[in-house]
């Protein structure tokens, strides 16, 4: 049962609706029906026919004659009703597919119980319930199936809205708008000055397209707006999963937690505190300096806020109930992100990444919270080999993307995936530098001294074995061998 919004909001909507003129396919009244499995149906056709009308949620009313529009009260109370011994809410999440957000509130107007049912719009799939996928046809509930043409117009407006556009609050006031948002911190970090007046304000996000104007002349907050610039992102119901999770263990495994904290800002809003934070529970080294002794964190900051960047920014915002989390181990932090990476992990180095989200990924550039295109990986590669420390791991974990940054271990605590990886990533970071990997630059990226040349050659050669670099000139002389990365083979080279 929803918390967030007061009795008189409530009570003003169903005025609100109630004084339409008729039904409309995303609003349906209803004096005391009931029934599971017809409130389902409900949901799955209110959100597909929002989709379509582009609204961005739907209704059902409880307490409404449904010719007159009489407000007359209902017995039907949600947070009681069951479904067999499992309560109603539970069972119709369970049973809607993908999982869309819905609310029931209670209140009363006019002196009699009323209840009011809102649904989300579909976002990039038909919604289901049971298995079948429902319609509102004028103010009759129909199954999609039997509406072709209905079908593929909902289909064609998935493809053609982007997550970021779609609304995450709709049907707001300009008082309300600018409650739900740090205007503040947008305009600091796009170094812009502050309008005098809110209409100022509101017109500096609607050409942003962060908000846009509903039908009925009030306001939307779109996804990217709410997930860059909410005050809180528990005031937007669709995207509450979607706030970062730091966790910090005690040891290397997930057994014992030491802390957990979700953020509770948008993500641009929020992100210096978010690294801040992140960067004052790292474990620490100590380094003496002109005689003076003092703690560093154990990775390279500009690493960490790198990669936190790119895990709120590139990540599926399209499966529900996960979020971005950093997890933070004795021995290593790790940086995953919902949805799988548009480009090889092999390729982050040399690639530009390619983002679902690339209207935020552009802005996040503009604010500086994230590296210009093509340069991110680099730099943290670059950091790492810096200051020494085993080279990062880019993986893919079921449905997800992983980034591991590793505390420092000697060369002889490495195990050869580790090394591999190193001179791999060397070899990469070289060549986006247009230049090579040789056994001095190895033993430059490793501390090896040059009498060891011989430890920088087996490093070579277990990379050549594994594939993942290969000689620029196989004919050089043994002290002239350069290497490359293995998809800059010779005859790709256009030098």
């Amino acid at each position: 049962m929803n918390t967030h919004r007061n009795h008189d909001i409530i009570a003003r909507l169903f005025r609100e609706l109630v004084g339409l003129s008729r039904e409309t396919p995303w609003v349906e009244f209803k004096r005391n029906n009931a029934n599971p499995e017809d409130i389902g149906e409900y949901i799955s056709a209110l959100a597909n026919s929002c989709a379509l009308l582009d609204k961005p949620k739907g209704y059902v009313l409880w307490g409404v004659e449904d010719g007159t529009h009489a407000i007359v009260g209902t017995t039907f109370s949600p947070h009681v009703e069951k479904k067999g011994n499992e309560a109603l809410e539970n069972w119709l999440h369970r049973l809607l597919a993908p999982a869309v957000h819905f609310e029931f509130f209670e209140t009363k107007v006019e002196g009699v119980p009323v209840v009011v049912l809102e649904v989300e719009r579909a976002q990039h799939q038909p919604v289901a319930f049971q298995g079948q996928e429902y319609v509102r046809v004028g103010s009759h509930k129909k199954k999609l199936k039997d509406f072709p043409e209905k079908e593929r117009a909902l289909w064609r407006t998935f493809d053609r809205t982007p997550f970021e556009e779609g609304i995450a609050l709709g049907d707001l006031d300009d008082e309300t708008l600018a409650e739900r948002l740090d205007h503040a911190s947008y305009f600091a970090l796009t170094k812009q000055r502050v309008p005098d007046t809110r209409a100022g304000v509101i017109q500096a996000l609607q050409r942003e397209r962060l908000v846009h104007r509903a039908a009925n002349g009030r306001w939307n907050i779109t996804n990217a707006a709410a997930l860059l610039f909410a005050k809180k992102l528990d005031e937007f119901p669709s995207l509450r999963r979607k706030a970062m999770r730091v966790i910090e263990y005690d040891g290397t495994n997930r057994i014992r937690t030491r802390r957990e904290q979700v953020g509770g800002r948008g993500y641009a809003t929020g992100f210096s505190g978010l690294i801040e934070f992140i960067l004052a529970i790292v474990p620490t080294n100590e380094e003496i300096e002109k005689a003076l002794r003092k703690s560093v964190p154990m990775y390279p900051a500009l690493a960490i806020r790198e990669l936190v960047a790119n895990a709120l920014i590139h990540q599926d915002f399209v499966p529900t109930g996960t979020g971005p989390t950093v997890e933070i181990f004795d021995d290593r932090i790790e940086i995953t992100n919902p949805g799988t990476p548009l480009v090889e992990v092999e390729r982050f180095l040399d690639n530009p990444p390619r983002s679902r989200n690339e209207g935020m990924a552009s802005l996040m550039r503009r604010m500086g919270i994230c590296e210009e295109r093509g340069s991110g990986i680099d730099k943290v590669v670059f950091e790492v080999e810096f200051h020494q420390l085993p080279a990062p791991l880019f993986e893919v974990v079921g449905a997800g993307t992983r980034s591991v940054l590793f505390a420092h271990r000697a060369l002889t605590k490495m195990d050869r995936d580790d090394r591999v990886r190193a001179c791999y990533l060397h070899a990469c970071l070289r060549y986006v530098s247009r230049e090579y990997l040789t056994n001095a630059s190895l033993r430059q990226r490793f501390a090896i001294d040059e009498r060891n040349s011989a430890i920088a050659s087996r490093l070579i050669k277990e990379a050549i074995e594994d594939g993942k670099i290969v000689p620029e000139d196989e004919e050089a002389s043994r002290k002239l061998m350069r290497y490359v990365p293995f998809w800059a083979a010779p005859r790709e080279l256009s030098r």
